[in-house]
């Protein structure tokens, strides 16, 4: 990691004081937001129909094209996630009932989703707030207290292939199909999951009607589940690095945890456009409400910004090797290295 804190000599400003200097770049553009919308939902439509017209050529074209069109659905799925923010539009009816429309084709509830993504935003890094909107994540002395059985079910579910391998298809397919997390909290949440379910379903059942279920399995499904796990990783990378940030609840402070909790994702031009963004995490946990087509503007004029944590495609794999938060060095670790460092278990 290049620099994990925007305090330095020259400009030793603490995180909250961002927040009054952020505020300057929140005010979306509609022309140029409704220009963002065409020029994802274009791309993403003409693959989808590349995909169809190529089944009977070949269906492996057809599949290859399904799969970079998940890159697409991606980039749908950040500006579903700028509605929730309340940063797309100025009108908030027309973002959310945007943010609805492109739920249907990320799989993802949009009422139930930004509320829980609320949370995470609201109580991320704090250790007593954890468990809705983040990966889980256990202190070495919670790992070390539990059980066998506990300390194998934690290691499955931090291994890679279930991370991002089994782990995104059941979020996005099986999981979201209903309100978790807020199974209590009214009829809102079920309204949004069960109104996203109904649509879900017409569209599938009119796929298979018009082509059978070919199309379902060679370019629905692919696009989807592509996009899911590029999805998972990329929210994995923007918090789960050596020095990200954790806190107990009487420690905790909101800036401070979202500037250094989150981190600056550098990706090279094309994936930084087909992200949309999203990777210039520190500066939109900060200050959510930015569209994401001007955080670039953020970080031209502020070079600490620029600077602050940042990760690359390569520290970025070696993430996946940090599994437990250890509060003493106050970073994360791997297994083997709390073992290590404090013994077996």
């Amino acid at each position: 990691m290049t620099t994990t804190t925007t305090e330095t000599a020259a400009d030793p400003r603490p995180a909250k004081d961002w927040v009054q200097i952020l505020a300057r770049y929140r005010e979306p553009s509609i022309r140029r937001s409704v220009l963002e919308l065409v020029v994802t939902l274009g791309p993403f439509a003409l693959l989808w129909a590349l995909a169809w017209a190529t089944m009977s050529v070949s269906y492996w074209l057809a599949f290859a094209i399904a799969a970079l069109n998940g890159l697409f659905l991606v980039r749908i799925f950040v500006i579903q996630h700028d509605c929730g923010h309340a940063s797309f539009f100025n009108n908030r009816k027309v973002q959310d009932w945007v943010g609805r429309c492109l739920g249907v084709l990320t799989l993802t509830p949009y009422d139930v989703w930004r509320r829980t993504h609320s949370i995470h935003h609201s109580h991320h890094g704090d250790l007593d707030q954890r468990g809705i909107g983040d990966v889980m994540t256990l202190t070495v002395e919670e790992y070390r207290a539990r059980s066998w059985f506990g300390r194998l079910i934690y290691r499955l579910y931090r291994h890679p292939l279930v991370l991002f391998g089994l782990g995104p298809s059941y979020i996005f397919i099986v999981q979201n199909r209903v309100p978790l997390g807020l199974m209590s909290s009214g009829w809102r949440y079920w309204l949004s999951a069960m109104g996203t379910n109904a649509v879900i379903a017409i569209l599938v059942g009119l796929i298979i009607w018009l082509g059978g279920f070919m199309p379902l399995l060679l370019i629905y499904l692919p696009t989807s589940v592509i996009a899911a796990t590029v999805g998972i990783w990329l929210f994995y990378v923007q918090h789960q690095f050596e020095d990200t940030h954790w806190a107990k609840d009487s420690d905790w402070q909101l800036h401070e945890a979202a500037l250094e909790g989150s981190s600056h994702y550098v990706l090279p031009q094309p994936l930084r456009w087909l992200s949309a963004n999203i990777g210039i995490h520190h500066v939109h946990h900060l200050y959510s409400r930015i569209p994401f087509y001007r955080l670039p503007e953020v970080l031209r004029d502020h070079g600490e910004l620029a600077q602050a944590q940042r990760l690359t495609i390569r520290e970025s794999l070696a993430s996946v090797r940090l599994h437990l938060w250890d509060e003493k060095l106050q970073k994360l670790t791997s297994f083997a290295e709390a073992r290590r460092r404090y013994g077996q278990a």
